[in-house]
């Protein structure tokens, strides 16, 4: 394989790792907005007190829930929010150091074509 084709197949490569990172990205920001919305939700509930009522929205019907049952959901949906949130971190962090190892690949590689095109043709 040619040292043209090795760099066309790492810029392929580091294009695929940048996708992927944007849509990871995309993912923390849906999952930090969603937490932020579920944190106002739980401040909202500190408020209530035993006679208010609360009501869940399951399709186009509003439906009476327990308070305990509704604060119960909402510390679940927390949980489950934040280890999401750690989860995609962490696949973040993995898909930059493999951007910076391709990103790296790719400049040896540039620099190993340049190199090759300014030598001299061989002597025969």
């Amino acid at each position: 394989m040619s040292l043209e084709e090795k760099f066309q197949q790492a810029s392929a490569e580091f294009q695929k790792l940048q996708l992927s990172l944007t849509t990871a990205i995309d993912a923390r920001e849906r999952l930090e907005a969603q937490l932020s919305e579920n944190e106002l939700v739980k401040k909202e509930f500190a408020s209530l007190t035993p006679e208010n009522t609360v009501y869940k929205l399951i399709g186009p019907v509003l439906v009476q829930q327990d308070q305990a049952e509704a604060k119960s959901n909402v510390d679940t949906r927390l949980d489950f929010i934040r280890s999401e949130i750690k989860r995609v971190e962490g696949q973040i962090k993995d898909i930059e150091s493999k951007q910076e190892k391709a990103k790296q690949e790719l400049v040896a590689l540039q620099t190993a074509i340049q190199q090759q095109s300014q030598k001299p043709p061989a002597q025969a």
